[in-house]
């Protein structure tokens, strides 16, 4: 590509709304995959995307919130989690499709988001809430399920507890990298969420200065 090609806006395909997303979302997922996270640039992506530049940080300011936005776009719909009938399965099905995802461009963006984090970035927070919220989500639902069913007890289902399997499935691949070993995933479900989840929260701790008051 020229220079006159690059910087010629006409020469562009005009695209907007969903077809001008989804070419960014794309073009983001690629340089994820082919430079990784520490070298993407906004000017990389446009380039790529063929779009320009300024509409890009018109959208999303920061690089953050553009990776995250093109992640979230292939992620699975929490609003439709996984229902096989059973708790195990559903908690077996949501981890590989996590497992599954880490192991490509969201697991770059997921290691490049945490050095961010650790140099105090001011989007990080957005990006914390946004990416626990939509786990959360899934799970509450699988496990909303699990208590209409009977295999559990309302009282289980803590905020908490609902963290549990996706941070021991984040660590493991932070710490040991992709793929994810089904055998990890299925210790996971088997070893800790099952026995978790079949089991009463314990009670608050009594004060001891309000006892036998």
């Amino acid at each position: 590509m020229t220079a006159g090609e690059e910087t010629d806006h006409r020469r562009r395909p005009r695209r907007r709304g969903a077809a001008l997303d989804e070419a960014i979302f794309q073009a983001v997922l690629d340089e994820l995959a082919e430079v990784g996270y520490a070298r993407l640039t906004m000017e990389g992506v446009a380039e790529r995307a063929r779009a320009g530049k300024a509409s890009l940080y018109r959208r999303w300011p920061t690089r953050i919130e553009l990776v995250m936005d093109a992640v979230y776009s292939r992620l699975p719909d929490p609003s439709a989690p996984p229902d096989t009938g059973s708790l195990r399965g559903d908690l077996l099905a949501l981890l590989r499709g996590n497992a599954e995802a880490l192991a490509g461009p969201a697991g770059e963006a997921l290691r490049g988001l945490l050095s961010e984090a650790l140099a105090g970035s001011d989007a990080i927070a957005r990006v914390r809430r946004n990416w626990q919220g939509a786990s959360l989500r899934i799970t509450r639902e699988i496990l909303r399920r699990a208590v209409d069913r009977g295999e559990i007890d309302a009282s289980a289902v803590t905020d908490r507890r609902l963290e549990t399997g996706h941070a021991l499935l984040r660590y493991h691949f932070l710490f040991h990298g992709p793929p994810i070993p089904e055998h990890v995933i299925t210790e996971i479900v088997d070893e800790v969420l099952l026995p978790l989840f079949r089991s009463p929260p314990r009670p608050p701790p009594t004060d001891p200065g309000t006892a036998g008051g």
